[in-house]
């Protein structure tokens, strides 16, 4: 297949790129990157140049993580809702011949909100708070592809698990350092997802016809932060005393710390296994344990 990526030099994108080309599929990456394709992000979609794709998957965006000013909040809807009504748009403006038959899009478990302990699927309704409204915002603005007959597939995706990227380096520091612990009550469920697994789902969704649509980008067993805090303290043989008060992480982050720390998903990748994709990585343990 020829396959687009836009964010291709992120974390994802990176692991994605390698896995398609090693799959022998032919890869155009874009970047918002100085010299690595497209540049600022109102300018990017109307940068992309029309070529022949049979899918296109949209990973770019604004890092979540940092204090979510009322600037960072509006960069976040920007880079992730605007920026995809633009590129969706400007698909709009290539020949039909040339228009991607997919379109992949990146979105997030962030859209069930805080679903506490009820066990949510692609079929739950959407939650409450900025990322609900930003990930709903942005799924939106993908399916609109759907009027140009492009099959559309937006990404719930949990957080990913890998050595060179999201948040594992940093986890790995601060327990190495004796500061792991659990965050707040530690009994927000935790979508997660290793790297492998998520590059290799989202190829089997794009090649699969039947899927369209949400699809949850985690793995089968989610843990509550207690739980990960400790299977990852043993995977690294540290210690996990430390605890961090929700009042103190609200102090620190603002929204932020509510909507990413403190609360959380129970998620089930329902999509995942009905079209029995094969987790390499089914449990938090075994995926700790091949990345440390």
């Amino acid at each position: 297949m020829r396959i687009g990526i836009t964010g291709a030099s992120g974390f994802i994108g990176r692991h994605l790129t390698a896995s398609a080309i090693g799959q022998g599929h032919a890869v155009t990456a874009y970047s918002r990157r100085p010299g690595m394709g497209l540049t600022q992000p109102k300018e990017a979609p109307h940068a992309l140049p029309e070529t022949p794709l049979d899918a296109l998957v949209h990973l770019s965006g604004e890092s979540l993580m940092g204090l979510w000013t009322p600037e960072k909040r509006d960069r976040i809807w920007k880079s992730r809702v605007d920026f995809t009504e633009a590129l969706v748009a400007h698909l709009g403006t290539w020949q039909p011949e040339n228009r991607p038959k997919v379109l992949v899009c990146a979105s997030g478990a962030g859209f069930y909100g805080n679903s506490g302990a009820i066990a949510v699927d692609e079929r739950s309704p959407r939650g409450e708070g900025f990322l609900a409204d930003v990930c709903a915002g942005w799924e939106t603005a993908a399916h609109r592809a759907e009027a140009f007959g492009i099959r559309v597939i937006t990404l719930r995706t949990g957080m990913v698990l890998g050595r060179d990227g999201g948040a594992l380096p940093l986890l790995r520091r601060l327990f190495a350092s004796g500061l792991g612990g659990r965050l707040g009550s530690g009994q927000q469920w935790m979508a997660w997802i290793h790297v492998e697994d998520a590059v290799q789902l989202l190829l089997k969704a794009i090649t699969t016809a039947s899927v369209r649509g949400p699809v949850n980008l985690c793995a089968p067993e989610a843990v509550t932060n207690a739980e990960f805090t400790q299977k990852l303290a043993a995977a690294l043989h540290r210690p996990a005393f430390f605890h961090a008060p929700a009042f103190a992480l609200r102090l620190l982050l603002r929204g932020m710390a509510d909507e990413m720390l403190l609360s959380g998903q129970r998620v089930t990748p329902r999509v995942a296994m009905e079209i029995g994709y094969g987790f390499a990585h089914p449990t938090l343990s075994d995926a700790l344990a091949s990345l440390v």
